[in-house]
């Protein structure tokens, strides 16, 4: 082989494992930092609701999924930053495959969704009418349901009805929530003054007749549609988080234990000829 060949051939391999390496590394310490985040939060929130102890089960609390997601999130990036730091083969492998094993996970819950949409929106509802029963015990989630109703400008999971699910606002109930629902379901312009009791006896009324008055539909569907009204945004989005997980499994199971110690051959062989 001519020198001039030999001095390519190491050019290429140097430049495509600093590439990959540096993707790695940049993808893996973003997500690291994320997940870090989002597990900071997560406690956080967990701290400050255990100061209430209302919830019923300690999975409907959102501050559980961020803690849960963001310890994932930590430790699978941290093993990546570490393997690619250290150019540890076990650990880049094993980093490779729990990546894949989470892009997998990711994959199939989307399809079962899109198959299942019928059964994954009543499954929502469901969950959403849990939550509204104890609307006023916790927080978390009527900061939440607050502010989805105002940004989506809906009002209960299916419906405004679902509100009939919290003791305080079921027909049934004493005192002035009864038959009615939060002033974050109301209809009003930004200059006209709150009126908490804006939502008073709507849920025994007919549908047309409050449509002027609360928002009538359902924020899952809300929801929904935002998400089809805004599909580039989503797909960018999606794109984004599946696509450098895609590519760097790929490129992790094609960079076998036989291919990366060339590739190191090459690069000693490289420095000592530039020492030279």
């Amino acid at each position: 082989m001519a020198a001039g060949d030999s001095e390519n051939i190491r050019y290429c391999a140097r430049f495509s494992y600093l590439c990959l390496k540096f993707t790695l590394i940049t993808y893996s310490t973003l997500f690291w930092l994320i997940g870090a985040l989002v597990l900071a939060v997560g406690i956080y929130a967990e701290v400050e609701r255990q100061k209430y102890k209302t919830l019923e089960s300690a999975f409907l609390a959102p501050a559980i999924i961020l803690i849960l997601l963001g310890i994932v999130m930590f430790l699978v990036s941290f093993v990546g930053v570490l393997a690619s730091l250290r150019d540890n083969i076990c650990l880049l492998q094993a980093f490779m495959y729990i990546l894949g094993i989470c892009l997998f996970i990711e994959l199939v819950g989307g399809v079962v969704a899109l198959i299942f949409r019928n059964q994954t929106i009543d499954f929502l509802n469901d969950n959403i009418r849990r939550g509204i029963k104890n609307y006023y015990d916790d927080l978390d989630f009527k900061n939440i349901m607050d502010f989805v109703q105002k940004q989506f400008k809906c009002c209960g999971g299916e419906d405004f009805k679902d509100w009939s699910k919290n003791p305080y606002h079921e027909c049934s109930a004493p005192g002035p929530l009864a038959c009615g629902v939060p002033y974050t379901c109301c209809i009003r312009n930004k200059t006209d003054i709150m009126n908490t009791m804006c939502g008073y006896k709507m849920i025994d009324r007919e549908r047309l007749s409050v449509q002027d008055i609360i928002y009538i539909r359902g924020c899952t569907n809300a929801v929904l549609i935002w998400f089809l009204d805004n599909y580039s945004i989503m797909a960018g989005v999606m794109l984004g988080i599946l696509l450098p997980q895609l590519l760097l499994v790929t490129e992790g199971k094609n960079c076998t234990n036989q291919e990366v110690s060339e590739i190191k051959t090459i690069l000693i062989a490289g420095a000592k000829v530039n020492s030279a």
